[in-house]
């Protein structure tokens, strides 16, 4: 991968990053959670996603290999494809405001979010995620993103399961109702 796409993809996560870090000074306290198993669970394994997806560290043997003849072109469509689902995850970040939480959370006079990218999807921070993980694994072309890519999407589905159950709780009509109007990750798909 060259280091220009490289650098930018980088800058791309990073601010993501900041936007993740900035919101947590506007968010509302938490009134209900997941416990702390799940949490951890969840967190290990995600770690473990996006540091195949995102470090040289696992660039050895057959995980370094690339899965297909690396060039501009698709370098270049990975570049895109990460600031697409980096840009898009940020909307959603920002759109669910001080509702956001990193793990499974209730929050104190929660709010059920249904507009902006929420109209696409139930759980579009987790959309963008996976795109931009996408754009990334096609960008650096390694087997060792493809197995990070597939560890991050079963890491956001048990987050996601989690979540479901604490929405279907705390909004018993009106989340059903959103369930059946909206698909949870891809627009009129999954």
């Amino acid at each position: 991968m060259t280091l220009n796409v490289s650098f930018a993809i980088g800058c791309m996560w990073e601010s993501l990053a900041v936007v993740w870090l900035l919101g947590l000074a506007f968010t509302k306290r938490t009134a209900r959670s997941q416990s702390m198993g799940p949490r951890l669970f969840h967190m290990s394994v995600a770690l473990l996603g996006f540091l195949l997806l995102g470090s040289d560290w696992f660039s050895q043997g057959w995980l370094g290999s690339r899965f297909f003849p690396g060039s501009f072109p698709i370098q270049y469509a990975g570049l895109a494809i990460t600031a697409a689902g980096c840009l898009f995850a940020i909307w959603a970040r920002l759109t669910l405001g001080a509702n956001w939480s990193g793990r499974a959370t209730v929050k104190q006079d929660h709010e059920l979010i249904v507009k902006g990218p929420y109209r696409l999807a139930r759980h579009p921070i987790y959309t963008g995620l996976l795109l931009a993980s996408l754009g990334t694994a096609l960008a650096i072309g390694e087997w060792r993103c493809v197995l990070g890519l597939i560890i991050i999407l079963l890491a956001l589905l048990v987050k996601m399961s989690q979540e479901e159950r604490l929405m279907m709780e705390t909004f018993p009509q009106a989340y059903p109702q959103y369930r059946r109007r909206v698909k949870a990750l891809i627009p009129g798909l999954i």
